[in-house]
């Protein structure tokens, strides 16, 4: 079995996906170029953003993987950002349809991000300062509290733009609360296994949490299953 990962963050999917992907899938090994998989392998692209991850690299992925023809499936990893997951997967869907784009002998799995990979990060309960006391992150708490309320549910607090850049602001508060930095270029903790397994007790404890997150633990575990038997 070979998967093709092609992930919108130009940084912080890029580091994190693997050092999670070791954890989760250690029977498959990282190769550099797409056309290096034999068995058991994983490629990983950085598409750089959104739209450009779909109406650009996912064509060409799609090309690639015919081309190759050795791959079981392909995985878009994306931010639902101020859409719903359902319109962010149909938007890819009715892309697809318009340039009669079809992958061959493989599979598409969409793993749509709500609202952003650090709305992901915001489930590990272990980061969470009980009873803050400083502002902004007294603020936010007040507003969401992510340690009791599912984050992909939060929305987006007045002072800011969009969700997305309220929910990474509210980790990088969290983080820094514990003498901790967080970044998009510099995730640190968060590719620990630790860190995984917070976010996994997470989903374990609270099953309507994280819906998102739990859509790639159960392809990840699909996987595992089929590389196991």
């Amino acid at each position: 079995m070979n998967i093709y990962f092609l992930v919108e963050g130009k940084s912080t999917e890029r580091k994190v996906y693997p050092a999670w992907l070791a954890h989760l899938l250690p029977e498959l090994q990282r190769v550099k170029n797409y056309n290096d998989v034999v068995k058991n392998n994983y490629y990983l692209f950085s598409a750089n953003g959104y739209p450009s991850i779909i109406y650009e690299h996912l064509p060409n992925a799609i090309a690639d993987m015919n081309a190759n023809g050795n791959y079981s499936y392909l995985v878009v990893c994306l931010d639902a950002e101020e859409v719903t997951v359902d319109y962010r997967k149909q938007e890819i869907k009715d892309f697809l349809g318009s340039q009669s784009c079809v992958l061959e002998n493989a599979h598409i799995v969409l793993i749509i991000q709500n609202r952003c990979f650090e709305t992901w990060c915001l489930g590990n309960k272990k980061i969470y300062t009980k009873n803050p006391s400083e502002h902004p992150l007294l603020t936010y708490t007040r507003y969401y509290d992510v340690s009791v309320n599912c984050p992909e549910l939060m929305g987006r607090y007045p002072d800011f733009s969009t969700h997305a850049k309220f929910h990474e602001a509210y980790l990088k508060e969290l983080f820094r609360s514990k003498n901790i930095s967080y970044s998009k270029s510099n995730p640190g903790d968060v590719i620990k296994l630790f860190y995984l397994e917070e976010l996994l007790k997470r989903v374990q404890n609270e099953t309507e949490h994280l819906p998102s997150f739990q859509s790639f633990i159960n392809f990840c575990n699909i996987v595992k299953g089929k590389l196991t038997n």
